[in-house]
């Protein structure tokens, strides 16, 4: 379904739906509202991360815009596993947010890694190119 989306969009498209989620939570009275706060924050804060990296001055920059969205979307697992093994809110209702925050996590962290390697690469091809020299 979201393989051809970019993920500046696919966290862009995640953002609105944990809006939409939240707007539900904070038309339930008491503990509802604290969490939707936490889950808005966190939720709302991966695609700003993503989209931000797109101006990144650096690849060091973009690694870490990247690793911030990563922890804004384990964050954002967290509260939405909170809200369902609560039963504050129906499993299946928020199951396919949970299921979208998995996959998010994943590409955040295989572009994590990527850039890590290309980084770590860029080091050592340096070095070698001095140590020859």
């Amino acid at each position: 379904m979201h393989k051809d989306i970019s993920i500046t969009d696919r966290t862009k498209a995640f953002a609105v739906r944990i809006i939409k989620a939240c707007s539900f939570l904070d038309e339930k009275p008491g503990v509802c509202r604290t969490l939707s706060k936490q889950l808005l924050r966190s939720g709302t804060s991966i695609g700003a991360n993503v989209h931000e990296s797109r101006s990144a001055q650096s690849d060091k920059d973009f690694l870490h815009k990247m690793e911030i969205a990563l922890k804004e979307a384990r964050e954002t697992e967290y509260w939405l596993e909170i809200l369902i093994e609560s039963e504050v809110v129906e499993k299946d209702k928020f199951d396919s947010l949970l299921f979208e925050t998995k996959e998010i996590v994943r590409i955040l962290i295989a572009s994590t890694r990527k850039i890590k390697n290309r980084l770590n690469e860029n080091k050592f091809s340096k070095f070698d190119a001095t140590e020859r020299n």
